[in-house]
């Protein structure tokens, strides 16, 4: 049986996270695996997310862009608010935006 794309792609993104945390590197990001981000027709997809930033969805993803995803990542957790400009984006992710999310504007304490 094949491996599932998006599979391929979480276990990519494993190995290259697992080198640098042997190269002795802070990991450019924690990865949670979900079955489905509603996305069908976008292929591979996947979120980046920090608090107080945007949350990005992207997608038309494949473990031949795991390299890049994580350059995206190391950027995105460098700029203030969750913005990564196309300029700065890897090429071949120039075109993966599928939406975003603003980040959360309550407190979660301050819930009733």
């Amino acid at each position: 049986m094949d491996c599932p794309p998006g599979a391929q792609l979480l276990e990519r993104l494993q190995t290259l996270l697992a080198a640098e945390q042997q190269a002795g590197e802070a990991p450019s990001a924690v990865l949670r695996s979900v079955a489905c981000l509603a996305a069908c027709d976008r292929g591979c997809t996947a979120a980046i997310a920090m608090e107080g930033r945007w949350t990005w969805l992207l997608g038309h993803l494949g473990a031949e862009k795991a390299e890049d995803i994580l350059a995206y990542a190391r950027l995105y957790a460098a700029s203030a608010k969750g913005t990564v400009m196309p300029s700065r984006r890897p090429a071949s992710l120039a075109n993966m935006v599928l939406g975003r999310v603003p980040a959360l504007l309550y407190n979660e304490q301050e819930e009733p």
